[in-house]
């Protein structure tokens, strides 16, 4: 008997999952060292949280570009270099003395190494490397930020509880570093490389993107953006998902610990919760990617944000100094919901944009990350002056249910295209069969 050998695209799935794990550290950071930033140097929670907004706008507005440079150089260079950006970011942050060095830091230098990361590169992993199991391998490589989180989040609260917060920075900057050389071994841009197809691609299947267009990657971003903006589904994704980037990094994932301490919560076990948070967040996100190949990606997106909505306007009559059922119970249900988003989103940016859909979606996501940023900061304006983050909640929940509604309103654009020609700014921008024809010499 022989054993038979996994397919490349597994192995190129599992190395991007572990840069994804390392890179993940960081985004656990702020959340668990807001609190002793604060009683060590004085800052407001409104100043370390503009320097987390900082971070998260950068994040998003990276991704785009880094998308298209991923196009034009390679992953493997562009996934390196960006786990050393995080590295020499958290690194850095043992010797600031400056609230100005934080945001150099924490925003500037880890915002450019996380946002070359993001989910435009799991769009890209998904789309060129594999045909079938798509929705389920986006799931899973966006789960890889929340095993980030599950992993980072409890050690880094106990690291800064027994040693010091400097102890948690330096160990996310190691972490991210030692995933450089596994990178650079494995990682590849496309089947082809390996001599290999895409996963599932049969004699009909294109197996990898079209060619990397001409020019300057900056201007095929900017040129896919133009193309996008262009029409009504861009501006229905991008608005929810700028919603979604509001209610889970730039609110819960920056704020949800300092909240729970203001109620008496110990931050190591605030910290096990929204750890817990990431732990459903797997379950949840490999679940949505599963429905994606099965269930309209609209319906899903509605619903995810619907529900998310209600969970966030009951959240602040469950904080107590103790995590009692109830907000286990929160913890459970939200957690499933973090990031389930993803999946049909990138599935809905492929459908609408074909080849052109990966790019497009980092646009998106730097829609997400603007919320983030936003909302980051707000929370923490509305801490500082009303001494409660009650409002930040509810509005955040609100903000959720809209999401819901700009969602189900990519239905009407659907009926229109299978019912016949799409009305003005409705329809496919680039249709998944061809990309936008040359014009003629």
């Amino acid at each position: 008997m022989t054993l038979r050998r996994p397919h490349p695209a597994w192995l190129v799935a599992a190395v991007a999952f572990i840069a994804l794990v390392g890179a993940a550290g960081f985004r656990a950071t702020p959340s668990v060292l807001l609190q002793p930033l604060h009683q060590e140097f004085g800052w407001s929670l409104g100043t370390i949280s503009a320097a987390v907004s900082v971070n998260l706008l950068l994040y998003g507005l990276t991704a785009p570009f880094a998308a298209a440079l991923m196009e034009k150089f390679g992953m493997r260079r562009v996934v390196a270099g960006a786990l050393v950006l995080v590295s020499a970011g958290s690194g850095f942050t043992v010797f600031m003395e400056a609230s100005w060095q934080l945001v150099l830091c924490w925003g500037v230098l880890v915002g450019l190494g996380t946002g070359s990361m993001a989910l435009g590169f799991v769009a890209i992993v998904a789309n060129r490397w594999f045909v079938h199991r798509r929705g389920l391998v986006t799931g899973v490589l966006t789960a890889g930020g929340a095993a980030g989180q599950l992993v980072f989040l409890p050690l880094l609260a106990r690291l800064t509880g027994a040693h010091g917060w400097r102890v948690a920075a330096l160990t996310v900057a190691a972490a991210a570093l030692i995933v450089v050389p596994l990178v650079w071994w494995r990682l590849r841009d496309r089947p082809a490389d390996l001599g290999a197809t895409a996963y599932g691609a049969g004699p009909d299947d294109v197996a990898s993107l079209p060619a990397t267009p001409p020019g300057s990657a900056a201007r095929n971003a900017l040129r896919t953006l133009r193309h996008a903006a262009g029409t009504r589904p861009f501006w229905l994704l991008a608005g929810g998902f700028a919603i979604c980037g509001a209610t889970t990094n730039g609110l819960v994932g920056t704020h949800f610990i300092p909240a729970a301490h203001d109620h008496g919560m110990t931050e190591t076990t605030a910290a096990g919760l929204l750890a817990l948070v990431g732990l459903f967040d797997i379950a949840g996100t490999i679940a949505s990617g599963w429905l994606t190949d099965r269930v309209d990606s609209r319906l899903l997106l509605g619903g995810y944000y619907a529900l998310r909505g209600l969970s966030l306007l009951v959240l602040p009559s469950l904080f107590a100094a103790t995590a009692h059922p109830s907000m286990v119970v929160f913890i459970l249900f939200y957690g499933l919901d973090w990031v389930a988003t993803v999946p049909p989103t990138v599935a809905l940016c492929r459908e609408y944009f074909g080849a052109s859909g990966a790019v497009v979606f980092g646009w998106v996501f730097a829609s997400h990350q603007f919320g983030a940023a936003i909302a980051a900061t707000s929370a923490g304006l509305v801490r500082d002056r009303l001494g409660a983050y009650d409002w930040a909640w509810y509005g955040a929940g609100a903000l959720a249910l809209l999401a819901s509604l700009l969602s189900l309103m990519l239905l009407a654009g659907r009926r229109t295209r299978d019912g016949g020609p799409a009305g003005p700014g409705i329809g496919l921008a680039f249709p998944a069969a061809a990309t936008p024809a040359a014009p003629a010499s």
